[in-house]
């Protein structure tokens, strides 16, 4: 996929993350994306619905295998603002996704708090054999900037 058409659905995902703040919850957002029609955009509902398994990705899945009508989600490629932790990065290989595109780094994360696992999506690509194309860093500080809106933000909360 074009560089551009990365951008425009990071930015997406980006948006949803800003929502996801506003509405009380953390700072990540991801997109669903098959032949150039996105399936499903979510954020992180983690705090909102008390469910640990709620990370953006993983809502994201959800929503996109629902609108697909089955749970192999072949051809579709995921951004998310954040690289997956190793939950979401096993439901999207899972799901047989063909790509992840990421922002920030799963460092990031950790930087603010969230109890974050320091394994990255290109170890966890090589160590499972898993196929999956990963490609990070894609508007990269403006997922960093989320990440220093939401630690200045009153009452914020991590997990």
């Amino acid at each position: 996929m074009a560089a551009d058409e990365d951008e425009r659905y990071m930015r997406l995902a980006l948006d949803l993350a800003s929502a996801g703040m506003d509405a009380g919850g953390s700072p990540f957002g991801a997109v669903v994306v098959r032949d150039g029609g996105v399936l499903a955009a979510e954020h992180n509902q983690v705090l909102q619905t008390s469910d640990p398994t709620a990370h953006a990705e993983v809502t994201a899945l959800r929503a996109a295998a629902r609108a697909a009508g089955s749970h192999d989600l072949a051809g579709c490629t995921v951004y998310s603002t954040t690289e997956p932790c190793p939950m979401c990065f096993s439901a999207i290989h899972w799901a047989n996704c063909d790509r992840i595109v990421y922002g920030a780094g799963i460092g990031d994360a950790a930087g603010v708090g969230f109890r974050e696992l320091s394994i990255s999506n290109d170890e966890m690509r090589r160590l499972g054999g898993s196929s999956l194309v990963v490609d990070g860093g894609v508007l990269a500080e403006e997922a960093r900037a989320q990440f220093a809106d939401f630690a200045g933000r009153p009452g914020r909360r991590t997990y």
